[in-house]
């Protein structure tokens, strides 16, 4: 399974790419307004920092914004994929962008409905939510396991990126699943590696060596 970073912050990207774990980046309208700089500087200097797929949202919502906007954004980089909401006119334009050879990110996908209609359109990804689906009750991973069924029963080419990821357990499942990738927010990227035991052994191991040290003396 791939990994993707799901922030706009330019320090947490270079820090984590370093690791060569970083396969690709997402962000969206929160994301870069909390970094409080402009969208195109920003997104523009991530794709310098990761080769891989790094999307970026539109913020208009009729087709004739959406296409216009897209247009302009797939200017910004090779590596660039032009993000996409889930609705009819999203889909719209979806269809017109692949048509285009502009590769899509179809975001908020919350059903097996709307992530098979955005394969159908040729959405180059679809992302659906675990968390927010799992806070009204509902399954992400389910989900994300009904999604890759259905793609792989029609043999859509059309990856899965498990989205709103809340910790290292959605990665675990989402992995399970099938999902092609995960995009991660950096505050639980960077607990991934952590385990309670594994702090426990290291400070095992260091008061053993202490102790050898101070017999030899």
């Amino acid at each position: 399974m791939k990994f993707f970073l799901d922030t706009a912050n330019v320090d947490d990207i270079k820090r984590y790419a370093q690791l060569g774990l970083v396969d690709g980046v997402t962000t969206n309208p929160t994301l870069v307004s909390k970094e409080g700089r402009d969208f195109e500087t920003v997104v523009k200097e991530i794709t310098t920092i990761v080769s891989g797929p790094v999307s970026a949202e539109v913020t208009g919502t009729t087709y004739e914004e959406m296409v216009a906007q897209a247009h302009d954004i797939a200017k910004w980089a090779d590596n660039i994929v032009v993000k996409i909401p889930m609705t009819e006119a999203g889909l719209r334009a979806v269809k017109t962008l692949s048509e285009e050879g502009i590769k899509t990110n179809v975001t908020l996908i919350f059903s097996v409905a709307q992530g098979l209609l955005a394969a159908k359109a040729g959405a180059t990804y679809i992302s659906p939510f675990l968390g927010r689906l799992d806070d009204i009750g509902g399954s992400g991973i389910e989900l994300v396991a009904d999604l890759r069924d259905v793609l792989d029963n029609y043999g859509f080419k059309t990856e899965i990126i498990a989205a709103s990821v809340r910790g290292a357990d959605h990665v675990k499942q989402a992995a399970l699943a099938g999902s092609d990738i995960a995009t991660i927010p950096a505050k639980v990227f960077g607990k991934l590696w952590s385990h309670p035991l594994t702090d426990k052994g290291l400070a095992s191991f260091a008061a053993d060596w202490e102790a050898f040290q101070a017999q030899q003396k």
